[in-house]
């Protein structure tokens, strides 16, 4: 893929900051001694999951998780005997009568569920660690937003700016290899939260096409409280797009493919780069703003960056 140049120009702003109140890799907290206690018999001495049924025993005793026992070929791994088919049943009985909170308590979920419940909470909790919204490469870093952001910056090199305006131009000097390429992330900060604006170019359908759309680093209700608009044009023409961010929990390619942002098609892109068409020349601007309930009315104001 051939590089991309960037000029980027920033409106700052004034900002509320506000501290990031939860490391991303603390471990679980305030538990009662005899709960962990029996939470340490239910975590499965391979993957160190907690087991959930079945769970299987060895003939001396030893238990791990159903995951695990094909994983393991069928042989204890503390004392290396054949597992066979047992099930131990008294500890899925135990299981059955305890209340554990969740397993993101230190991350701030402060809930607190039945042992069968807790893995259907924890698979939708608020609380859960976040994916890198780094779309480039298959990034299997997951942690909080204040550790997303430091990962997006220090390991993947992203531009970072504060500001709730942006004004970008793109340049590419061979416009027809557009297949699959992932082109741009940049991450604002504006209203005490962090942004990511993609710019990119793929393939709908046959048709070579490159689209912009912004992403919230945060959880889908927050994402809500946000809006933005896009515009890119030359020649006398432009193209506009207004809606709200998506959050990271919904993965890049889910955003994308569902077209949620402002579409360029190439035959477009290439009449507003204006010349003789060979080389693409777009200028993307945009704006953040949020919404804010008036306390008379009940309607949603927007707050613009002055």
């Amino acid at each position: 893929m051939e590089s991309i140049s960037i000029d980027s120009t920033v409106t700052m702003m004034e900002e509320d900051e506000h501290p990031h109140q939860f490391s991303s890799t603390s471990k679980l907290h305030n538990i009662g001694p005899a709960t962990t206690s029996v939470h340490d018999l239910l975590e499965c001495p391979v993957c160190t999951n907690s087991m959930y049924p079945p769970i299987h025993q060895c003939h001396n005793g030893h238990t791990l998780c159903s995951t695990c026992k094909t994983r393991v070929h069928n042989r204890c791994p503390t004392c290396r005997q054949e597992l066979g088919d047992i099930r131990c049943l008294a500890l899925e009985k135990i299981a059955e009568s305890l209340e554990l909170p969740c397993r993101y308590i230190s991350l701030g979920c402060p809930e607190i569920f039945p042992y069968y419940s807790k893995l259907k909470h924890e698979a939708v909790c608020n609380f859960r660690p976040y994916n890198c919204p780094y779309a480039g490469s298959d990034c299997s870093v997951v942690g909080d937003i204040p550790y997303l952001v430091g990962h997006l910056r220090d390991d993947h090199r992203v531009d970072m700016h504060s500001g709730c305006t942006f004004n970008h131009r793109y340049v590419k000097s061979n416009p027809m290899e557009v297949e699959n390429a992932t082109w741009m992330l940049t991450v604002f900060h504006c209203f005490g939260q962090y942004f990511c604006l993609h710019f990119e170019a793929f393939q709908l359908g046959t048709a070579p096409v490159y689209m912009a759309f912004l992403r919230f680093m945060g959880d889908e209700r927050e994402a809500r409280n946000y809006s933005y608009s896009l515009e890119v044009g030359g020649n006398g023409r432009k193209l506009t797009f207004e809606g709200s961010p998506r959050s990271i929990r919904d993965s890049h390619k889910k955003v994308r493919d569902s077209h949620d942002g402002l579409i360029i098609y190439r035959n477009m892109a290439l009449f507003f780069s204006g010349g003789d068409r060979k080389e693409l020349k777009l200028r993307v601007t945009g704006r953040i703003w949020k919404e804010q309930q008036n306390p008379e009315g009940g309607v949603c104001m927007p707050n613009l960056c002055s």
